[in-house]
């Protein structure tokens, strides 16, 4: 059974950083696309980053400031965040699907199977 359990949430003053971390178990094999997406309070889940077989590819609001990572070895995906606002305030989800070595858009909630709990992200000014 594929199970994601996200770690590294908590509260940072505005400009600082954050590494959230996702252990993934159960994978059959390498074949998967993984995401970081996060929901505010009263807003939809949107997509972060993703990043399947080494490519990487952000939305907008990240790009710059935010890397997403892996480490295969060791099943974690990881997303450093740098230079956080007030408005990257969200609980933060990683995300799989597994099948395919590559992602389709990487960014659209529709397109992952498997889901963390999350980890809270609080970002005051």
């Amino acid at each position: 059974q594929v199970r994601l359990v996200e770690s590294g949430g908590g509260s940072v003053q505005s400009g600082g950083s954050l590494r959230l971390s996702c252990q993934i178990s159960g994978l059959p094999d390498g074949r998967y696309c993984l995401g970081w997406f996060r929901q505010a309070p009263g807003k939809e889940r949107e997509g972060v980053a993703s990043i399947a077989s080494g490519s990487t590819r952000y939305a907008d609001s990240a790009k710059g400031r935010f890397i997403i990572s892996q480490d295969s070895a060791h099943n974690m995906l990881y997303l450093q965040m740098n230079s956080l606002t007030p408005e990257d305030t969200a609980t933060y989800y990683c995300a799989t699907r597994w099948g395919r070595r590559t992602c389709n858009s990487g960014l659209a909630v529709d397109e992952y199977d498997y889901w963390g709990p999350g980890t809270q992200v609080t970002v005051s000014s």
